[in-house]
Protein backbone atom coordinates (compact mmCIF):
# COMPACT_ATOMS: atom_id res chain seq x y z
CA UNK A 1 0.00 0.00 0.00
CA UNK A 2 1.29 3.56 -1.41
CA UNK A 3 2.04 5.75 1.67
CA UNK A 4 0.01 9.19 1.85
CA UNK A 5 2.59 12.24 1.28
CA UNK A 6 3.13 14.10 4.54
CA UNK A 7 1.64 17.98 4.53
CA UNK A 8 3.98 20.22 3.23
CA UNK A 9 4.42 22.10 7.24
CA UNK A 10 5.69 19.08 8.01
CA UNK A 11 8.24 18.43 5.07
CA UNK A 12 11.09 21.39 6.70
CA UNK A 13 10.88 23.59 9.65
CA UNK A 14 12.23 26.33 7.07
CA UNK A 15 9.24 26.62 5.15
CA UNK A 16 7.12 27.93 8.74
CA UNK A 17 9.14 31.11 8.81
CA UNK A 18 7.17 33.10 6.63
CA UNK A 19 4.34 32.77 9.70
CA UNK A 20 6.50 35.02 11.59
CA UNK A 21 4.64 38.47 11.86
CA UNK A 22 6.23 41.74 11.93
CA UNK A 23 9.16 43.63 10.37
CA UNK A 24 12.32 42.00 11.80
CA UNK A 25 14.03 45.83 10.98
CA UNK A 26 11.28 48.71 10.71
CA UNK A 27 12.23 51.56 8.05
CA UNK A 28 12.28 55.08 9.66
CA UNK A 29 13.47 57.91 7.33
CA UNK A 30 15.59 59.88 8.63
CA UNK A 31 14.87 63.51 9.88
CA UNK A 32 16.80 67.19 9.52
CA UNK A 33 16.78 69.25 12.53
CA UNK A 34 14.45 71.28 10.30
CA UNK A 35 11.67 68.71 9.91
CA UNK A 36 12.86 67.61 6.21
CA UNK A 37 13.21 64.03 4.94
CA UNK A 38 15.50 63.63 2.22
CA UNK A 39 15.26 60.00 0.95
CA UNK A 40 11.15 60.77 1.12
CA UNK A 41 11.59 63.89 -0.48
CA UNK A 42 14.04 61.96 -3.49
CA UNK A 43 11.69 58.75 -3.83
CA UNK A 44 9.27 61.23 -4.73
CA UNK A 45 11.35 62.72 -7.15
CA UNK A 46 11.40 59.22 -9.17
CA UNK A 47 8.83 57.63 -11.83
CA UNK A 48 6.38 55.29 -9.47
CA UNK A 49 7.83 52.14 -11.35
CA UNK A 50 10.86 53.10 -9.76
CA UNK A 51 9.49 54.07 -6.11
CA UNK A 52 7.56 50.65 -6.47
CA UNK A 53 11.01 48.52 -6.86
CA UNK A 54 12.91 50.89 -4.15
CA UNK A 55 10.18 49.84 -1.96
CA UNK A 56 10.02 46.30 -2.48
CA UNK A 57 13.61 46.03 -1.76
CA UNK A 58 13.45 47.86 1.32
CA UNK A 59 10.66 45.70 2.68
CA UNK A 60 12.67 42.93 1.65
CA UNK A 61 15.54 43.84 3.92
CA UNK A 62 12.78 44.70 7.11
CA UNK A 63 11.38 41.43 6.77
CA UNK A 64 14.34 39.21 5.65
CA UNK A 65 16.68 40.95 8.13
CA UNK A 66 19.60 40.02 8.10
CA UNK A 67 19.73 40.61 3.92
CA UNK A 68 22.70 39.86 1.79
CA UNK A 69 23.34 39.97 -1.67
CA UNK A 70 22.27 40.68 -4.21
CA UNK A 71 19.41 42.98 -2.18
CA UNK A 72 21.71 44.83 0.47
CA UNK A 73 25.24 44.97 0.94
CA UNK A 74 27.29 46.38 4.24
CA UNK A 75 29.50 49.71 3.25
CA UNK A 76 31.61 51.16 6.29
CA UNK A 77 30.78 52.76 9.46
CA UNK A 78 27.71 50.93 9.96
CA UNK A 79 26.63 51.79 6.73
CA UNK A 80 24.72 49.37 4.69
CA UNK A 81 23.20 50.06 1.25
CA UNK A 82 19.86 48.55 -0.18
CA UNK A 83 20.41 47.95 -4.19
CA UNK A 84 18.02 48.13 -6.74
CA UNK A 85 17.94 47.90 -10.16
CA UNK A 86 15.45 49.90 -12.16
CA UNK A 87 14.57 50.23 -15.65
CA UNK A 88 16.80 51.38 -18.48
CA UNK A 89 20.04 49.62 -16.81
CA UNK A 90 19.80 52.10 -13.94
CA UNK A 91 20.73 51.52 -10.61
CA UNK A 92 19.53 52.76 -7.20
CA UNK A 93 20.89 52.95 -4.24
CA UNK A 94 19.23 53.43 -0.70
CA UNK A 95 22.10 54.26 2.14
CA UNK A 96 20.96 53.11 5.80
CA UNK A 97 22.17 52.45 9.26
CA UNK A 98 20.52 50.35 12.05
CA UNK A 99 20.25 52.40 15.11
CA UNK A 100 20.44 51.49 19.07
CA UNK A 101 16.54 50.85 18.73
CA UNK A 102 16.88 48.45 15.91
CA UNK A 103 15.57 50.50 13.40
CA UNK A 104 16.34 50.82 9.71
CA UNK A 105 17.22 54.72 9.41
CA UNK A 106 16.90 55.59 5.68
CA UNK A 107 19.99 58.25 5.31
CA UNK A 108 19.98 58.73 1.41
CA UNK A 109 18.76 57.80 -1.88
CA UNK A 110 20.50 57.99 -5.15
CA UNK A 111 20.55 56.68 -8.60
CA UNK A 112 24.38 55.64 -9.25
CA UNK A 113 26.41 56.88 -12.15
CA UNK A 114 29.60 55.10 -11.68
CA UNK A 115 30.28 51.40 -10.82
CA UNK A 116 32.04 52.30 -7.29
CA UNK A 117 29.67 54.26 -4.90
CA UNK A 118 30.84 58.27 -4.57
CA UNK A 119 32.29 59.21 -2.01
CA UNK A 120 29.83 62.38 -1.47
CA UNK A 121 27.10 60.03 -0.94
CA UNK A 122 28.96 58.21 1.81
CA UNK A 123 30.10 61.28 3.09
CA UNK A 124 26.31 62.69 3.78
CA UNK A 125 24.93 59.23 4.68
CA UNK A 126 27.70 59.40 7.60
CA UNK A 127 26.80 62.95 8.37
CA UNK A 128 23.18 62.36 8.65
CA UNK A 129 23.91 59.49 10.65
CA UNK A 130 25.60 60.86 13.40
CA UNK A 131 23.13 63.75 13.46
CA UNK A 132 20.53 60.74 13.81
CA UNK A 133 22.60 59.21 16.61
CA UNK A 134 22.99 62.54 18.24
CA UNK A 135 19.32 63.00 18.30
CA UNK A 136 18.61 59.62 20.15
CA UNK A 137 20.84 60.72 23.08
Amino acid sequence: MARKPEPPAKIGAHFEAPQRQGKRLPAIFYRTEAGGEPVRAWLKGLLAEDRKRIGEDIKTVEFGWPAGMPVCKPLRDGIYEVRTNLAQNRIARVLFYIDKKGRMVLLHGFVKKTQKTPGEDLALAKSNKSKHERGLQ
